[in-house]
């Protein structure tokens, strides 16, 4: 299991999460994350230029042995030279993780394909492949929706992607199914929906009670199948073979460890219809600010 998982590290540069599970994990816990995480396998690190000073607090504990995914934030609308706005981008990630290369390279805003502008902000990821900086590039996407529009014209190593048993729809549709055929490189995210899916009742935000028929279903198929959530959770993802990384966000060394202890049955399960087509407004944690 452990050589699938992938670190997610927002919250070692920001607050991240929901209700009493937000905060940013402090440097000395990161140190203890990363020791451990290295002890069981895992070789991958999540982050972002936007990720606040998650690039520079991992590069102060050093990353021997590690490849490092990150992404870029949204190109300035007034940019002209795309090439060299982005190369200054990814020195600067070097700097500050301390590093010569990097695993992978998205675009956190992958919609800027789609303007006119577009084609140069692709040949501009693939230079930074040329001079050797980034192994990998590609996109970090939402919706499958963007799969639909940036996928036409582009061709791309690596894909990042949300997917969980709540939200299904990049297997259900086919895609997850349609990039690996094509020979691109999935890692899957948001599993754990920053947290809600692991959460009892009673520490649940209440703006999310307005879906309380979907969390009760959810509860009641745990309980019916004697699994606990976050070996369902896992369980979901890290069984697919398509899925290239797992990317898992933990705030506590903890945390990691439950993870990685968490037993995952070769029992096949099958996910209650309750759990399918659920509101966009859940699945996308850009809205919960709205609820």
């Amino acid at each position: 299991m452990n050589s699938k998982l992938a670190l997610g590290t927002v919250q070692f540069g920001m607050p991240y999460g929901v209700g009493d599970e937000s905060c940013q994990v402090d440097s000395r816990e990161v140190g203890n994350i990363l020791k451990l995480a290295r002890q069981s396998g895992i070789d991958t690190l999540d982050t972002a230029i936007s990720y606040g000073e998650s690039e520079t607090i991992l590069g102060s504990h050093g990353l021997d042995g590690m490849s490092v995914v990150t992404k870029l934030p949204e190109v300035p609308l007034n940019c002209k030279n795309l090439t060299g706005w982005m190369n200054s981008r990814i020195e600067e990630s070097l700097s500050r993780l301390n590093v010569t290369s990097l695993d992978g390279v998205l675009l956190h805003r992958p919609q800027q394909l789609l303007g006119s502008s577009g084609p140069r902000l692709y040949d501009a990821l693939n230079s930074l492949k040329k001079e050797n900086l980034v192994n990998r590039i590609g996109i970090s996407i939402y919706t499958v929706d963007e799969l639909e529009l940036c996928c036409k014209n582009f061709e791309y190593d690596l894909v990042q992607a949300p997917l969980s048993v709540f939200d299904r729809r990049l297997a259900d549709t086919g895609w997850l199914q349609r990039l690996h055929e094509q020979g691109i490189d999935v890692h899957v995210r948001s599993i754990f929906l920053q947290g809600l899916l692991l959460m009892p009742k009673h520490k649940r935000p209440t703006r999310f009670n307005r879906w309380n028929h979907i969390w009760n279903c959810w509860e009641r198929w745990l309980e019916e199948t004697k699994q606990c959530s976050l070996g369902a959770c896992l369980k979901y993802v890290l069984s697919r073979p398509e899925i290239e990384k797992v990317v898992v966000g933990v705030n506590s060394c903890s945390n990691l460890q439950e993870i990685l202890e968490t037993s995952i049955s070769d029992k096949y399960f099958s996910l209650p219809e309750g759990l399918s087509n659920i509101d966009a407004e859940l699945l996308d944690p850009s809205n919960w600010g709205e609820l």
